[in-house]
């Protein structure tokens, strides 16, 4: 390669920390939804919403008492008096005509409110009348509910007894009639309506009656100690009496004798009446009353005038009702009958208008006042606009002009949305956006506004299915408008979010074609097609005949078709919801395998959104998990799938995905269980070609898998049967029949022992390299996963094979073997788990399956399912990677209990190939639904610029540019003075392997072995503020090293980054650790193998101070959100922290470790590299792996410490190795330009960022530092010099430094010493 090429290929941007410090720009990593908050579904509250039973009012007794002509003799009537009955003046015909008139206009008022009920009429009647009505009408109607009408007009008030009154046969007698003998014939659920005077006596006396009921129901029971009449139960009576019980109706003449009945039966007509007899000032002062009959149109009608009015008054009284009523209330007298809730809103008018001739009505259940509600005065508004127009209406018969109202109450509805929120009072609007919905004119702006409330949460959700919106967005479904569409989708999305049953009304309505209608729709946006697979994946979710539906509207090729969208929530969801459509559901995976969907899934395994790539994992698991065919063609589907998603999600970098996979593998080790038990009972012997080959999948798992761990196991194993020999066909392990798994190795506990060797035999056998041999190594690795939650879940799944393998057999003799075989004994629960961000503590104990029966799984009868009982307490387990000896204890109790795990609880779903509960079990799904229940049209609060958050951040950025600006003025003096003024000092508990200062707080990391603390060094705290000890478990003997350090969003809150020698990186959100008092143990926030094949036995290294191996290294972009880590391999590797992926592998071409890894600057594409064979070795990240190494120095003769770009804009160079020479380069020529020698054997350097300062530390106890031009400014010895809190103590101990760091900003000098001590150095002693 030529000098040109190399330095076009370098021609890189060097910038000064001024223009590379603005904060606003850098980008946040780790900081996603999946990062922050608990992977869980949504709280499921109880929905009270739904009727849990809807009544009808199928039977009406119209009784009338009004003996026309002549009046009852307590009561003394005003002359001129009211006189109407029904509308109909009584005098002006004969009696018996007049009465059979009012009788029928009254059941003809009903009738616009229910006009299916049976109408009888009694007028007046006897009392022997009244029982033959009532007793008819509750025979008839069953439970349903039946109305009582009462007119008392022409008989006395109701005595104080409870009674009130009818005639005898000859009309010459008022006849009392006892309540409680009322509400004998009646019984319940009734309503009685009584329109009389007094009429609150009755209601009074209602409650008493009922007590005296039930008592003596009570007493007959108790004698006769049989039940043999059902008991009577008032508790759904409903009263409604026109006055109290010391009051009588009005008299007024211009309104008619029965106002209450009017007021029930004939609203509008009554409620104009009164209006117009009202003083107060109206448009149009002078309105005849003759006038009111004439307004066009009809009731039902809401195009015409009448129509209109009508609407609006159920809209008014409806927002009054919600308003003031208890929601529970509400339910039952608004929304469970259609009479009834007729009658109510009536009756809020009937007590507005007879409240003002001082009657006041009673009803029970008793309601609140609402006749002085401030909706009233927009009703009156509504018909004084009526009013004025009716004359010009009735002389032109011109068209009248709509009322305002709706349109203002929903301007008034969207103010309420601009600025409320849960703290709030609901918007009393809500019900008239429900009425709104049934106009054409409103319908798109009341959809929208409701679609916007929908949105603030799920309150607002069980708000507007409280006030009973879902039976029209049920009904707009049959709407074929395509401007609804996008809203109507919204809000079933929002709907279904909180409330996953009204699933069921869908499909019974046939709704699901609406939303495959939308979602195959290409001319739709995605977001809208996203919301509207939302809608099909609930449906289908647990749901048999949703799952018949969809596979009838080819929802599996319809999902198929969008897989490769853009959008990543859309791919995300419809994973889901072919996942949803076939889990149990046999039929639909079929038309997958048709339509090759999983082969289609597969490309969203390497999607470049975490999310999508859980949801593929999940799609993936279900099409496996649904398989109940065991043909050949089904089993080598299976395995194939399970073999995808080994390769490919094994070493995600997102723990969702992996956990994901632990739950998909479960379902294959169901399906295949006896093999899986061949390949544990071969691992347990100890089978010397158990390790993969190298070209393998999972050649990566080397290290988990040690064969001497197993030496113990294979002492005096005669009873074990010998490795599988030639005579099997290499494919013959890839083919196995499937067998149930209540069939399981510990049958054998049963037999004799004698057959012990012939029972163990007959297990499938295996191939080696075989898909079970494959899959159970890669299900060993994720014991081993670096996030706990995942080797947890892993754990629970091998450990169920392994303990089937380590109970048999059951026998004295075979105790005695296994026993003698592993001396020592672990218990599963012996690791410890750190907490996670969004994770909660697992149950303490796991139980097992079922155990088998006696016979053999190779018989031909199915095996029976044994009971879940006798829970296990302990688990005994080989574990791959544990290094001590173990023995396993037969279990007492042959029949197992299962028990499950997942993110949060234990699940009741059950595997359909096994009959099995799942072990494990994960919540990603709920958590993606939770997304929808949650505001989605909200501004993000980090960029509302008056959110507390934006404040925080704001100041934090302000300190950032604070502190380099202070820092600038250090940084020149630097290179004249002296770092010989101790301000820190503390001892760790091991030699400290990697430091590292916070950039702007006064934070120390220090590193030590195989745990990590954090100290607070300012003058007034020098204290510890956080830390974190790995746990030893029966997984590990010993547990990696803490090789390397680093901070993730160290401009803002930061994240700790965790690099082991065992090539995992840990995320660790410490930063909550510092909000609070006190000491607090750090959460982890992620955790993955980034370099899981790390060698260091199989390079050479030229230090032989390090024959141990660099471990990792790691080197944090914050710019472009990547991480590079390599250490003991032969390759750097790139991962992408946005999308959560591996990026790239570049080769080293060096035979040795890699020691030091750095970048230019922040976002820089030339990667340095030391390695440990003396070479400093220069990438550029855009080229291709195979070219991206562009320069090779090599003139150091040991293992490099560090190597990294100096900040001054010349391309200089810096690296130092362990034979002491420092030099430097110009990275546009071939060699270095200037040579430093310090004192020889260099234990640890660095390198300051801003100032021209580099520091050495030697075996020799001296820790010194030199300016760029190779001047020695300071030297001293660390064991001279420790000087804390106004100490100085002498160390006379040799103690070299094992790792040196300075301060990103300022000059300051932290040092780890063999001998666990730390301490910081300044050139300021206050500071």
């Amino acid at each position: 390669m030529s000098l040109i090429t190399v330095d076009k290929k370098l021609n890189i941007l060097y910038l000064d920390d001024d223009e590379e410090a603005d904060d606003w720009k850098l980008p946040l990593a780790f900081v996603k939804k999946r990062h922050t908050e608990p992977i869980e579904g949504a709280k499921i509250f109880p929905q009270s919403w739904r009727m849990k039973e809807r009544m009808k009012t199928v039977s009406v007794a119209l009784v009338l008492c009004l003996n026309v002509g002549v009046d009852p003799p307590d009561i003394v009537k005003t002359q001129p008096c009211a006189r109407l009955e029904c509308w109909i003046d009584p005098l002006s015909m004969r009696p018996q005509i007049a009465l059979e008139t009012i009788g029928t206009n009254l059941q003809k008022q009903y009738e616009r409110w229910q006009p299916r009920a049976r109408y009888r009429q009694s007028l007046d009647p006897t009392v022997e009348e009244v029982k033959k009505l009532c007793t008819s009408l509750r025979r008839s109607a069953k439970d349903e509910r039946v109305l009582f009408h009462y007119n008392g007009h022409g008989v006395p008030k109701p005595t104080a007894n409870g009674e009130i009154w009818v005639f005898n046969r000859q009309y010459t007698q008022y006849i009392p009639l006892s309540v409680y003998d009322l509400q004998a014939w009646m019984g319940a659920p009734s309503i009685y309506v009584y329109d009389c005077s007094n009429a609150g006596i009755i209601v009074d006396h209602f409650k008493q009656f009922a007590e005296q009921h039930e008592k003596e129901y009570e007493q007959a029971t108790a004698q006769n100690n049989r039940v043999s009449i059902s008991p009577p139960s008032f508790k759904n009576c409903i009263q409604l009496a026109a006055c109290s019980a010391d009051q009588i109706l009005p008299m007024n003449p211009d309104l008619p004798a029965d106002i209450f009945t009017s007021c029930l039966t004939t609203p509008i007509k009554i409620a104009l009446r009164w209006f117009v007899l009202q003083n107060t000032s109206k448009l149009v002062p002078k309105v005849l009353l003759e006038s009111i009959d004439k307004i066009p149109g009809q009731i039902n009608d809401r195009r015409t005038m009448l129509g209109e009015l009508n609407w609006i008054f159920t809209a008014i009284t409806d927002t009054i009702a919600w308003n003031m009523l208890p929601r529970d209330l509400f339910q039952t007298l608004f929304r469970q009958d259609l009479l009834v809730a007729s009658l109510f809103r009536n009756f809020l008018l009937a007590e507005r208008i007879m409240r003002s001739y001082d009657c006041s009505p009673v009803s029970s259940p008793k309601l609140p006042p609402t006749y002085q509600h401030p909706m009233w005065l927009a009703w009156d508004l509504a018909l004084d606009l009526c009013m004025a127009q009716l004359p010009a209406v009735l002389e032109s018969e011109e068209a009248f002009k709509h009322s305002p109202f709706f349109e203002e109450q929903l301007t008034a509805f969207q103010v309420w949305l601009e600025l409320g929120s849960e703290e709030r009072s609901p918007p009393e609007q809500l019900p008239i956006v429900l009425q709104v919905l049934l106009s054409q004119v409103h319908r798109l702006r009341a959809l929208e506004l409701l679609g916007r409330f929908l949105d603030l949460g799920p309150w607002a959700v069980n708000l507007a299915l409280s006030v009973g919106i879902f039976p029209y967005v049920l009904k707009l479904l049959q709407s074929s408008a395509k401007e609804l569409r996008p809203l109507l989708v919204f809000i079933w999305a929002k709907i279904l979010a909180v409330d996953e049953s009204c699933k069921v009304d869908l499909v019974r309505d046939n709704g699901h074609k609406y939303f495959i209608s939308v979602l195959q729709d290409p001319a739709i946006p995605s977001e809208h097609r996203t919301l509207a697979v939302f809608v099909l994946a609930t449906m289908v979710n647990s749901y048999e005949q949703g799952q018949e539906v969809a596979m009838q509207g080819n929802l599996v090729s319809i999902c198929l078709e969008q897989l490769t969208d853009i959008n990543p929530l859309l791919r995300q969801w419809l994973a889901i919801c072919l996942g949803r459509l076939w889990n149990n559901y046999d039929k639909a995976r079929w038309c997958g395998v048709r339509d090759s969907a999983h082969e289609k899934l597969y490309i969203l395994l390497k999607d470049d959104v975490p999310e999508v790539r859980v949801a593929a994992v999940f799609a993936l698991g279900t099409f496996i998990s649904c398989s109940t065919e065991h043909s050949e063609h089904a089993t080598n589907i299976d395995q194939s799938v399970a073999m995808m998603l080994a390769n490919t999600a094994l070493h995600d970098m997102c723990p969702l995905v992996r956990k994901e996979l632990v739950a998909a593998l479960q379902s294959v080790v169901f399906a295949f269980e006896n093999s899986f038990l061949s390949v544990a009972l071969y691992e347990l012997r100890g089978g010397p070609n158990f390790i993969l080959p190298g070209d393998s999948p999972s050649s990566t798992l080397k290290r988990y898998l040690s064969k001497d761990r197993l030496k113990a196991l294979t002492q005096n194993s005669t009873l074990l049967p010998s490795p599988p020999t030639s005579e099997i066909s290499p494919h013959q392990g890839d083919k196995l029949k499937r067998v149930s798994s209540s069939s399981s190795i510990s049958s054998m506990g049963h037999t004799n022992p004698s057959n012990s060797s012939l029972i163990l035999t007959s297990l499938p056998s295996f191939s080696f390299g075989s898909v079970y041999m494959k899959l159970w190594q890669v299900l060993a690795a994720l014991d081993s996963d670096p996030h706990p939650r995942v080797a947890k879940m892993s754990r629970i799944v091998t450990d169920y094979i392994r303990d089937q393998v380590c109970t048999w057999p059951s026998s004295r003799h075979g105790d005695a073997f296994w026993r003698g075989s592993m001396p020592g004994q672990l218990n599963a629960r012996d690791s410890l788990m750190p907490k996670e961000i969004g994770e909660t503590k697992v149950a303490g104990s796991v139980s097992l399956p079922p155990s088998p029966s006696n016979r053999s799984y190779l018989s031909n009868d199915s095996p029976p399912s044994g009971n879940l009982v006798n829970s296990v307490t302990e688990l005994h387990r080989i574990s791959p990677r544990s290094a001590h000896s173990v023995s396993f204890r037969p279990r007492k109790s042959n029949t197992w209990n299962v028990d499950t795990i997942s993110e949060d609880t234990a699940v009741d779903d059950r595997s359909s190939e096994t009959g099995k509960k799942k072990l494990i079990t994960t919540k990603f799904v709920d958590w993606c639904c939770k997304h929808f229940s949650q505001p989605i049209m909200k501004t993000v609060d980090e960029i509302d610029v008056e959110s507390s958050s934006y404040f925080e951040r704001e100041w934090r950025y302000q300190r950032n540019e604070n502190l380099r600006e202070e820092a600038k003025e250090e940084q020149e003096r630097a290179p004249q003075c002296r770092l010989e003024h101790q301000i820190f000092a503390a001892r760790t508990t091991c030699k400290p392997s990697a430091i590292l200062f916070h950039p702007y707080d006064s934070y120390l990391v220090v590193a030590s072995k195989d745990g990590f603390t954090m100290w607070d060094y300012s003058p007034n705290q020098n204290c510890k503020v956080t830390q974190w000890r790995a746990e030893k478990s029966i997984l590990s003997r010993n547990l990696p090293d803490i090789t390397s350090l680093d901070l993730v969003n160290s401009h803002d809150n930061p994240l700790l980054l965790v690099g082991s020698s065992d090539g995992a990186v840990r995320l660790w959100n410490h930063y909550a650790a510092f909000q609070g008092t006190g000491q607090r143990e750090p959460k982890l926030l992620s955790a993955w193998q980034a370099m899981p094949d790390l060698q260091p036995h199989k390079l050479s290294n030229s230090s032989a101070s390090n024959n141990t191996g660099s471990g990792l290294v790691t080197c944090w972009d914050q710019l472009t959100q990547s991480l590079l880590v390599g250490g003991d391999s032969r390759y750097i590797r790139i991962w992408d922290a946005d999308k959560e992926l591996k990026t790239v592998d570049i080769p080293t071409g060096a035979d040795s470790s890699l020691t030091s890894l750095s970048l230019g600057s922040k976002g820089s594409n030339i990667v340095i590299a030391g390695c440990g064979d003396g070479s400093v070795r220069l990438f550029d990240r855009r080229l291709a792996p195979q070219d991206a190494r562009v320069r090779t120095y090599r003139e150091h003769t040991g293992w490099v410490l560090t190597a990294q770009l100096r900040k001054d804009g010349k391309g200089g160079l810096i690296s130092g190795c362990v034979a002491g020479d420092v030099r430097l380069y110009d990275i546009r020529l071939n060699s270095s330009v200037k040579t430093i020698n310090t004192s020889h054997g260099m234990t640890a350097m660095s390198v300051h960022q801003g100032a021209k300062l580099f520091a050495c530390a030697s075996v020799s106890q001296f820790l010194s530092t030199y300016n760029m031009e190779g001047s020695l400014v300071y030297s001293f010895k660390t064991g001279a010099h420790d000087w804390f809190m106004g100490h100085v103590v002498m160390t006379p101990f040799f103690s070299p430094a094992s790792c040196v760091a300075f301060h990103p900003h300022r000059v300051l000098l932290a040092s780890g010493s063999v001998d666990t001590n730390v301490a910081i150095y300044s050139t300021d002693p206050k500071r």
